[in-house]
């Protein structure tokens, strides 16, 4: 009796929407208009209803049924149905396409939204139809509202009075929600301050230990979201509003969306942390830029899903923005060429590798050690403590030169002698500097020697050329300070002067009265 009036109810809509193509045969290869309540989609569908719902609304309410007999008594009887055991699927597990999912194996026009009962044996589907004015559209089918109102009279129990209500939902629900939701948060958060604790108390120098230091940054997202996991398939069997389930449920799903992206956030920078560290180790700076990078990079590509899906929940449809991306890629691509350029560059310093992290080098006119190679620019700690930031495209088109990457350290002073030194000993200290170069291990052989380079006005020039094999800079300097210091003390044993920076002038006293008698010469030295 109960499905023979409502198919009664529905047979005039159906009517209407096989009739409606034979009038306008003509207009049948026109899009249809954009349905104003939102029944394009299961999403659509799910979402109005329930704010119709909300609101009291039952003329609105019974758009979305295909029953069309007494549409507030079809609403209030599945509201009652759905507040007392029934569940409505997770918002973003609802299809948002047009077309429904089609893999769920109902076929084209019917889609599963969730279930009249706690067990999931009477389904709640929505069946997709045309109508007059909005073309195909999604509507809660026949048989839910049949099986709603069997449902309702079998398990009404006539509450009376009327409740306080917040939002469509009355008071004590909202309450009895937020306190679980208060609840199952905090549980889960001194469980995970627990096991810390415990893992603090038995592993020793835990700031070391690498569980340690993984259970540290994954805890507290692991918990957010098993607290939201656990509040979503509690709260879902509450005998509470489905109005008030829904909307924490659905804006709960911000919160998951935030555990996930927070917890890989952490992951990624722990891991990155790990390899860096252990990289050093093996003094393979060039790959910690690369992880460097690479940790950034994915960063990036996690802030923007979770971005989406976040967005997703809230309802706003992403996939068109993001097929906005490839129309208005040129345009950004244009207004902002030095960004591409700078992620050139530092893709180019990656695979090129002229500098890595820690060298010490020459870019232009700046000098000191490379601190970080980022995505768009490079920090380099200059000789006077400051920082130096330069745009990777500007950085690989400048000439680098690389201290850190010598092999060796010239060592190539001149040793000035004065020209009183007899002509018997130059030799022999040109010998005694070669042994001299000869006995240190740290000069490379053959090709070490000393030479008499010049004798010019104010000093006899000998030029020592070697290399000194060195692992960095600062051993360079201590073992060029000991080849100078025991060149000097050679020199002052064999009483060979070394030349200083001085003139003579030779000053001519002329007689004014006798043009015969020769000048007397006075030199004075400065």
């Amino acid at each position: 009796m109960i499905g023979m009036v409502l198919l009664a109810g529905a047979v005039p809509g159906r009517a209407q929407s096989q009739a409606a193509p034979k009038a306008g045969a003509s207009a049948s290869s026109t899009k249809p208009p954009t349905d104003i309540y939102g029944r394009d989609t299961p999403r659509g569908t799910v979402s109005g209803l329930l704010s119709a719902m909300a609101e009291r609304d039952y003329s609105r309410a019974g758009r979305y049924f295909e029953a069309k007999a007494d549409v507030r008594r079809l609403t209030e009887e599945l509201q009652s149905v759905l507040d007392q055991s029934g569940a409505i699927d997770p918002f973003v597990s609802l299809s948002n396409d047009p077309q429904g999912n089609l893999e769920d194996g109902l076929g084209s026009n019917i889609e599963r939204v969730g279930s009249l009962s706690r067990t999931g044996d009477v389904p709640i589907l929505l069946t997709r139809g045309g109508t007059a004015t909005a073309g195909n559209v999604w509507r809660v089918a026949l048989k839910t509202s049949i099986a709603a109102r069997r449902l309702h009279e079998h398990r009404n129990t006539g509450k009376g009075g009327q409740p306080i209500e917040i939002g469509g939902a009355a008071v004590g629900d909202w309450s009895t929600l937020l306190g679980l939701a208060s609840l199952v948060f905090l549980g889960f958060y001194v469980v995970s301050a627990g096991i810390l604790f415990v893992m603090r108390r038995t592993i020793h120098d835990h700031e070391r230990s690498r569980t340690y230091r993984v259970a540290q940054a994954a805890m507290p997202p692991v918990s957010l979201f098993g607290a939201t996991l656990l509040f979503q398939l509690w709260a879902g069997s509450l005998p509470v509003s489905i109005i008030a389930r829904q909307i924490l449920l659905r804006y709960l799903g911000v919160f998951a969306w935030i555990a996930l992206a927070w917890f890989f956030a952490r992951m990624i920078d722990a891991v990155a942390q790990l390899s860096i560290n252990r990289l050093k180790g093996l003094e393979r700076r060039q790959a910690v830029s690369v992880i460097s990078l690479v940790r950034r990079a994915a960063k990036l590509v996690l802030l923007f899903i979770a971005v989406v899906a976040v967005l997703d929940t809230f309802g706003i449809d992403v996939t068109t923005g993001v097929a906005a991306l490839g129309i208005g890629g040129i345009a950004l691509a244009l207004g902002a060429q030095k960004t591409v350029e700078n992620l050139v560059g530092s893709v180019t310093l990656i695979a090129d590798k002229p500098v890595q992290v820690g060298d010490f080098c020459k870019v232009g006119d700046v000098v000191g050690t490379v601190e970080d190679v980022g995505i768009r620019s490079t920090r380099i700690r200059t000789l006077e403590r400051t920082v130096v930031t330069i745009p990777n495209g500007d950085f690989s088109a400048r000439q680098i030169e690389n201290f850190a990457r010598r092999d060796s350290f010239l060592f190539n002073p001149i040793i000035r002698l004065e020209h009183g030194i007899r002509s018997d000993k130059l030799p022999a200290t040109l010998h005694m500097m070669t042994e001299i170069l000869e006995a240190n291990e740290h000069i490379i052989k053959p090709g070490a020697r000393a030479r008499l380079k010049d004798i010019n006005l104010s000093s006899v020039d000998i030029e020592i050329f070697s290399y000194i094999r060195a692992q960095d800079f600062d051993e360079s300097l201590i073992i060029r300070q000991d080849l100078l210091l025991k060149i000097h003390a050679s020199l002052e044993k064999a009483k060979v002067p070394i030349a200083y920076a001085t003139q003579t002038v030779h000053l001519k006293h002329v007689d004014t009265d006798s043009d015969d008698v020769p000048a007397e010469v006075s030199p004075i030295i400065t």
